[in-house]
């Protein structure tokens, strides 16, 4: 096991890196002085190892869990029961989900906007360590489940699971807190004769939190990042991460979250959305999700707009069409590692996978050839087998819409299979990691958001390399992530100028994936969102209404100017 970041955790180090005599308590206002903190260390969970068979026993022993509504503390129960069940063995169920009422949905932004009231009134070190309490529990007391009930809801290997359900879930909690620590320190110049502050005010109402399937951590993050700046939340996460989120959840109210700050509410998404813009108190919604449906939010606010009693606040992170060009100068065998572990790590459901591919004509024949050797070696199956590179994709829906997409790819003349191109659902909802190749760069497998294991490749003319930049920026609605492989930095600064506005994290000589809190701050613009950046003082600042505020110690006792 790696050496893990642990606030008390004796000789495995503090949890910033620093010697305890070396922090310091700031008495303005109760802000803390926290410096820095490190991202949490990945555990190593290598067969042999106690961590290991920890996490074999729960993924073995897992009970059907009962997951309820959570408002104001008070556990809801119904009989509108939603079964999850495993993406790669579809017949096992591991958790019922308990729908709520729509009154419930009422009483949920209710509870959220009173128990606001308190709860934005403590000192911010006091919300500070609740965060940093439950990032502890966390990366201690149930890091093992919060990891098995990820891989089993999700279908994440546990090489793909521990970087996002412990890690950075860990490090969205530590962040954010250091980055509301910075803005908290934030006021304007005073003089001498008046003083001038900034109140840092939550907003005026609730924020809606509405978390996706394929990040246990987004849900973390979406609830709690409002939370900490003194908002109530009405959490919606998806019914497929639910297991992973109630643990998470749990370990808030363990960590002394008051009741009623953030509400577990996993409703049908249509239903509780509805209720949730028809209210005059909705403040802000955050979400990470499809563009079509963010688009429909922003819509419904927009329609209501003359209802609402402030502007809501709309933070997005949606879809992604991630690329990958290379230079004829770039290394064959680092490009299809890259291409590889980006579009393929958990299946490419990752808004951030590399989906398209820009490749020089003189560099395809060898980088095809690594690719599909690369691919023989990667099993694909129960994501319990420590071996295994690839799981399930995340239920039928997506399975029908990828097998239709490979099946119509078999008989397109502009498309050849490379590699892959089946799926089976016999057991789960297995899709083969798919290399396709394309004639036509506008094809629309270049353009659309797949969300699986399909990686579509353009080879270009080795001359043609000034043309791609144009081709990439104008082909996907979409402006995430790109990598640009090249060995030449004129190469590498022609193609970062030129596309300049196609993707929000662009990366040269990496892959367009696994940004870290602190390091990348991540987020896109056009479909791809409001470009907000998860993970940063960005994204924090948009969870607070500063109020000026001038104080002047002694007023004019004169109407005359100069006096």
């Amino acid at each position: 096991m790696r050496e893990v970041s642990a606030l008390g955790a004796g000789a495995r180090g503090g949890l910033y890196g620093a010697a305890p005599s070396t922090r310091r308590a700031c008495a303005v206002n109760l802000v803390p002085d926290l410096p820095f903190p490190k991202n949490e260390p990945e555990w190593a969970y290598r067969p042999g190892t106690p961590e290991h068979t920890a996490l074999a026993r729960a993924l073995a022993d897992h009970e059907v869990v009962d997951i309820p509504t959570v408002i104001g503390g008070k556990d809801y129960f119904s009989n509108d029961v939603v079964e999850v069940r495993s993406p790669h063995d579809k017949a096992r169920v591991v958790a019922r989900i308990h729908r709520p009422t729509e009154a419930q949905h009422r009483e949920a932004i209710e509870t959220a906007v009173r128990s606001a009231a308190d709860w934005a009134k403590l000192p911010f070190q006091s919300r500070a360590a609740v965060m940093l309490r439950a990032a502890e529990i966390v990366g201690s007391d149930v890091r093992t489940r919060i990891n098995a009930a990820t891989m089993l809801g999700q279908s994440k290997t546990i090489d793909q699971s521990d970087p996002d359900a412990a890690c950075e879930l860990i490090d969205f909690l530590r962040f954010n807190v250091f980055y509301a620590q910075k803005l908290f320190r934030e006021h304007p110049v005073s003089t001498a004769g008046a003083a001038n502050r900034i109140d840092w005010r939550p907003l005026e109402g609730f924020v809606y939190a509405v978390s996706p399937f394929n990040f246990t951590a987004i849900g973390a993050n979406l609830s709690t990042a409002p939370a900490l700046m003194g908002n109530g939340v009405v959490w919606k996460p998806s019914e497929k991460s639910a297991l992973a989120n109630y643990i998470f959840f749990r370990a808030l109210q363990k960590a002394g979250l008051p009741a009623g700050v953030i509400n577990f509410v996993p409703a049908d998404a249509a239903a509780m959305t509805r209720v949730a813009l028809a209210s005059p108190e909705l403040a802000g919604v955050h979400y990470t999700g499809s563009t079509a449906v963010f688009r429909s939010i922003w819509a419904g606010v927009g329609a209501n707009m003359s209802n609402y009693r402030t502007f809501p606040r709309l933070v997005g992170e949606t879809g992604g069409k991630g690329f990958v060009l290379a230079h004829p100068s770039a290394d064959v065998e680092v490009l299809a590692i890259a291409l590889v572990r980006a579009a393929f790590e958990f299946q490419g459901q990752k808004c951030s996978a590399a989906s398209r591919a820009y490749v020089p004509k003189s560099l395809w024949p060898a980088l095809s050839r690594r690719i599909r050797e690369r691919l023989a070696e990667l099993p694909v199956g129960d994501v319990a087998d420590p071996r295994t590179f690839m799981g399930a994709v995340i239920d039928k829906a997506s399975f029908d819409r990828l097998s239709a997409r490979l099946g119509a790819a078999q008989s397109d003349a502009e498309i050849t299979v490379i590699a892959g191109g089946t799926a089976s659902d016999e057991v789960g909802w297995f899709v083969q990691p798919t290399v396709l190749e394309t004639s036509n760069p506008r094809h629309a497998l270049m353009h659309d958001e797949l969300f699986g294991p399909v990686l579509t490749v353009y080879p270009y003319d080795d001359a043609s390399w000034p043309e791609m930049f144009a081709l990439i920026d104008e082909t996907s609605p979409y402006a995430l992530t790109g990598s640009v492989f090249s060995p030449d930095p004129i190469a590498l600064n022609q193609a970062s100028q030129a596309l300049v506005n196609a993707a929000g994290n662009i990366y040269l000589n990496d892959k367009p994936t696994g940004a870290l809190i602190g390091q990348q701050p991540f987020g896109g613009m056009r479909g791809s969102g409001t470009n907000d950046k998860a993970g940063s003082w960005m994204n924090m600042l948009r969870w607070t209404s500063p109020r000026t505020v001038k104080e002047t110690y002694v007023p004019p006792g004169t109407w005359t100017f100069g006096a």
